[in-house]
């Protein structure tokens, strides 16, 4: 990697969230935890249940950054195939994993529920990968290289995500601060890519809304350095004044 600050990818996986029966929570939260840990969500995919499609997915997304999370299909349906998908990705083989195994017959048994065929595919884990453990419905994710797999259940999803945590190397923390200005975007985008250019190292977005029958636009100021971010943001709570003056010039 050439730039310092780890970077993410979400491949978010299932037939459900692209035909709509599923509404994603997942990238959003992710982003925000990312985001505190210091590590820079670069990209997010949705990829149906295709082998082929999944694969390609990952090895793309795993060779160009620092972590890949994937979310969805690894339940005990035949359509859950991530596992699969991941083992094939990396060329190695997948079977039953004797931890994975041991802790959920010990929950169906506490509960009882049957061991059948079907469940027992929630303990099929690629060769060489660690368990990422869930202490919200015992069956586990897995982790293998950058590649950290988890439940697409958002509530178990957070779970795993809290258990990666401590196996993730974060960088400095991105700081932002919201300047909101009663300008429209069109009033202020000349002089908003003049401070982005004045101001290396900070990132400049505006966000339209309207108040009171008009158009105004947050502006939100992004940076590590703390001292650059508010330079600039600064400046941009100085266009409202700047741009009335030049009206009566």
């Amino acid at each position: 990697m050439t730039n310092s600050i780890p970077t993410a990818a979400v491949l978010l996986i299932g037939d459900e969230i692209l035909s709509g029966r599923t509404k994603d929570a997942n990238l959003g939260y992710i982003a925000d935890y990312l985001t505190v840990l210091g590590i820079d969500l670069k990209e997010g995919r949705i990829v149906a249940d295709e082998e082929a499609d999944i694969v390609a997915a990952l090895n793309a997304l795993r060779a160009r950054y620092t972590y890949v999370f994937t979310t969805g299909g690894i339940g005990p349906t035949h359509d859950d195939i991530t596992a699969d998908c991941v083992a094939a990705a990396f060329g190695v083989g997948i079977d039953h994993h004797p931890e994975a195994a041991r802790i959920l017959r010990a929950h169906w048994a506490a509960r009882g529920i049957e061991e059948n065929e079907a469940r027992m595919r929630m303990a099929r884990i690629p060769d060489t990968a660690e368990l990422i453990l869930n202490s919200v419905s015992k069956a586990p994710g897995f982790h293998i290289g950058n590649v950290f797999v988890m439940a697409g259940v958002p509530k178990i999803m957070h779970a795993m995500l809290d258990e990666v945590a401590p196996k993730l190397t974060g960088g400095a923390v991105m700081l932002s601060r919201t300047v909101p200005l009663d300008l429209g975007e069109g009033d202020v985008a000349k002089r908003l890519k003049e401070i982005q250019l004045a101001h290396a190292g900070v990132m400049i977005g505006s966000y339209p809304f309207e108040r009171d029958g008009r158009f105004a636009t947050n502006i939100v100021v992004r940076s590590r350095d703390e001292a650059a971010m508010n330079t600039a943001a600064d400046d941009v709570a100085a266009l409202p004044s700047e741009l009335a003056a030049e009206l009566h010039r």
